[in-house]
Order: C-alpha cells, then sequence, then structure tokens
C-alpha cells in the first residue's frame, strides 16, 4: 500500500513539473513576442520622430535663408536710403 501510495505521489509530483514546464516555456515565448512587439514600435516610432525631425530641421533651414534675405534686402534699401 505504502508503494502505490508513493508511485502515484511521485506520477503526480512528475506531472506537475512537466506541466509547470510548459507554462513556463509558454510564457518565456509570449515574453519573447512582446519583447520583439515592443522593440519594432519602438523602431517605428523613431524612424517616425526622425523624419519628423528632419522635416522640422529642413524648415527651420529655409525660414533662416529666408529672413537673411529679408535682412540684406532691408539693409539695401537703408543703404540706398542713405545715399540720396
Amino acid at each position: 500500500m505504502k508503494k502505490t501510495v508513493l508511485s502515484i505521489v511521485l506520477t503526480l509530483a512528475l506531472v506537475i513539473s512537466i506541466t509547470s514546464c510548459r507554462e513556463t516555456k509558454e510564457a518565456s515565448e509570449n515574453a519573447s513576442e512582446a519583447v520583439e512587439n515592443a522593440a519594432e514600435e519602438t523602431e517605428e516610432a523613431t524612424e517616425g520622430a526622425l523624419e519628423k525631425a528632419g522635416k522640422a530641421f529642413d524648415n527651420a533651414v529655409e525660414e533662416t535663408k529666408e529672413a537673411g534675405e529679408a535682412v540684406e534686402e532691408a539693409a539695401e534699401e537703408i543703404d540706398g536710403d542713405d545715399a540720396n
């Protein structure tokens, strides 16, 4: 009787440990997928932010050029008025 009970207990322990290993493996796979998804989303967000930053920089450069040209024109007008 003791051997039977002990065998049943050991069998249950083995089944529980195998089931636990499967659940751990599945949880690990799910965590890996979540990390990969987060990395992809971060990459996409970073690319989008860099594109927007690049466009903003290009716009700032263009506006600075335009402002510089306006200053040059104003200076030329002032010089022209002083000559008269």
